[in-house]
This record gives C-alpha cells, structure tokens and sequence, in this order.
C-alpha cells in the first residue's frame, strides 16, 4: 500500500524538508502552504496522515484542524501538528482537539520519520524492478554477543561468504551500531543479562530502518523455554549453540531471499558448470535440486548447449548425490545439451560399486573436460545409463 502524506506549511523549506525525509519510502507526498489549501487537498486526496503546521497565514493550523474534526469524510485523518518552540503549549491545548503526536521546528528528519512510523506503517521503496539479491552479494551481519568465542567462531565459519560480520555486545554498542548502518540482518544472543535481547527486539522493531530487518535468536540448545519465547516474541530464526555454521548460512539466506543458485551453477565461457561442494547434506542437494532444470533451460535459452557436471570436490557418494546426477544427466537429454562428468578417484572407485553408476565416465579435471566437451555428443556411456 502506497500512503498519501500531505504537509501543510507555510514555509516552503519546511516542506521541502518533509518531501526529503519520505524519499526513501513508498509514500505520495502532497504539499498546501496554508489552511484552505490543506483542506481543499485534504477532501481530494484522502490523505493517510497530516503533517499541520501551527502558524499559517490565510488559515493556521488550529483552524484547519478545527474544521478537519468536524468533516465525518476527513475527521479520522490522523495529524501531527509541527510547532515553533514557544508553540508546544499551544499544541497541548489543542491535543483535545483530536492531534497524534507534535513536533517541535527545528526537527530533525530522523524523528520526524520516527514519529510518523507510529502512525503509519512506512515501507521502504523498491528502486526500479526487484531484482534477487545472490549469494555473492555483500552484505552487513550484525551480531549482538557478549562471548567473543561465539562471534569469532561465526566470522570464521563464513569467512568464505562475502559478508561483512561486525560482533558487539551489548544492547548500546547495537543501537549506535544500527544508528550508523542499517545491517540486512541481526543475530542476538538470548544470554544477554537482564533480558536485554527481548528489548532490543522490541526496538528493532520499532525502528522504522529496522523493522523489517531479519533477527536470529542465539541460544543454547537445552534452553527450550529461551527458544520458546523467542518464537513467541517473532524472532525470524532460532540458532542453537553449538552452532552449525552451514546451517546457520542457509537460513541466512533464506532469511534475506538470496539466490543461492550461484553456489552451484555458472556461466563459464561457452558452458554451463554445475558444481556440487564438498559437504553435500540433504538441505544442499534439495537446494541444488530446485534450481537445476529451472538453470539448465535458462542456460539453452541464453544460447549455451554444454554442461560440465563437477563432482570433484565430494568426498564420498551417498543416494541423495546419485539421485541428483541422474536428475541432471536426464535434464541434459532432455534439452539436448551436451555434458560430461568431472571427478577424483574415490568418486570413480564408488561408482564402480553400483550397477547404475557402473558405466559412469570422469573426467580428471575441469580443463580437460572443458576441452574435450565440444568434441562430444554426451559420453555414449552416460547416455545409455
């Protein structure tokens, strides 16, 4: 939902200020410079909030408001009065009159969002078409711990990611951290004294640069009334030490709805590479698995017929892995697209133990199955399996 803001100022720099501040979300902002001009904007537009100065030539603000409370079409409009400093009395007599909050000129953009926040529930705005952020997009974690070895242990289990992972801990050190930098997601540590990670929940979500911010409880795996109540209060995830670092990456990026295709599939030179890692559990091959015919026919589309499958990197061969190269061979006929295998030794030996792996041809290296792809149909034995 787009709202309609209308500020009514006299003072054009005051509204150029309030059009500013709204920039960055998905709001209309609609300007009048007196009270008979709100009021004729007001009945046309059907604002979401008001911003009413107090002090206007023509009709002030008190009169404005006056006559807003006593239209039924425009009375449940909300307002919050802008006022001079030696106006804030003024504003107190008229709250009766029907205001939601004041502020007091000079304000500071911050505030005046922050205020408004309550009112409305203010969205930030897309830029242009949505586009998936990947995988390899940087990226600000921050985590709010008071046990050092945690956040280094995390830092280092996604040394490889290219997020950038700032450790504070305490609830100050987080609320001047997010002051200075919105962070695309927030882990908190359950263990924090006093219950400070239920407080700085609530004023993550309070704050309208963080609201919609993901937050990861951290808790200790047999503290199962910590984990409760984190569920209850709507933390986005639970976390359980000892953490999982591979886990704890995929609900990251499932967290902030990251294309992860890019772990396994690539555009290099005139060939799709797929890849499968070292640690292939059931969460990565059901991950690889959703995006492979959707990569494959998005590759043909592109222009591209040939597939390296890579599978050098696994240490050993398990069902789920066989299932997935089956999978991939099959979407390969299926699109006519040329491929082959790339392998190590204890992957070739395991294949001999299985009667549908038998005839299953490797290559040693990338190089060399890359060089030899374009003089190959598809490897005869891969294409009677």
């Amino acid at each position: 939902m787009r709202y309609k803001v209308l500020t009514v100022d006299d003072s054009k720099t005051v509204r150029i200020i309030v059009k500013k501040a709204f920039k960055p979300f998905d709001c209309e902002i609609f300007e009048a410079a007196n009270g008979v001009e709100g009021l004729a904007v007001a009945a046309k537009e059907s604002p979401d909030l008001i911003l009413l100065d107090v002090t206007m030539p023509v009709m002030d603000g008190v009169e404005m408001l006056t006559k807003l409370k006593s239209d039924p079409a425009l009375k449940g409009i909300p307002v919050v009065m802008l006022t001079a400093e030696g106006g804030r009395d003024n504003v107190l007599k008229i709250a009766k009159i029907g205001v939601r909050d004041y502020l007091v000129k000079p304000f500071k953009e911050d505030v005046l969002i922050e205020k408004c926040s309550r009112v409305i529930d203010l969205k930030p705005m897309n830029e242009g078409p949505a586009k998936a952020k990947s995988i390899l997009d940087p990226a600000e974690l921050l985590i709010v711990e008071d046990k050092p070895a945690i956040v280094q242990q995390i830092q280092e289990g996604l040394k490889h990611t290219p997020w950038k992972i700032k450790g504070v801990s305490t609830q100050a050190e987080a609320a001047d951290q997010m002051s200075k930098a919105t962070p695309d997601l927030i882990m908190v540590s359950l263990s924090l004294p006093e219950e400070a990670a239920f407080t700085l929940f609530r004023l993550i979500r309070t704050n309208v640069k963080t609201k919609y911010t993901p937050v990861f409880a951290l808790v200790v795996k047999t503290e199962t009334q910590q984990q409760q109540q984190a569920q209850t209060v709507g933390f986005t995830a639970i976390i359980t030490k000892p953490i999982d670092t591979l886990d704890l990456e995929s609900k990251i990026a499932k967290a902030m709805n990251l294309d992860t295709s890019q772990r396994y599939y690539a555009i290099e030179g005139d060939m799709m590479v797929m890849r499968l890692p070292e640690h292939c559990s059931p969460a990565v091959i059901a991950e690889a698995g959703a995006y492979l015919k959707p990569k494959f026919a998005e590759a043909v589309d592109a222009g591209f017929n040939k597939v390296v499958i890579d599978v050098h990197q696994i240490k050993s061969l398990h069902m789920g892995i066989i299932k997935l190269l089956f999978q991939a061979m099959q979407t390969c006929r299926e699109l006519a697209m040329q491929f082959v295998l790339v392998g190590n030794a204890q992957i070739i030996s395991e294949c001999k133990g299985f009667e549908d792996t038998r005839g299953w041809t490797f290559y040693d290296s990338l190089e060399e199955a890359k060089t030899n792809l374009s003089k190959a149909v598809g490897s005869p034995a891969l294409a009677s399996t």
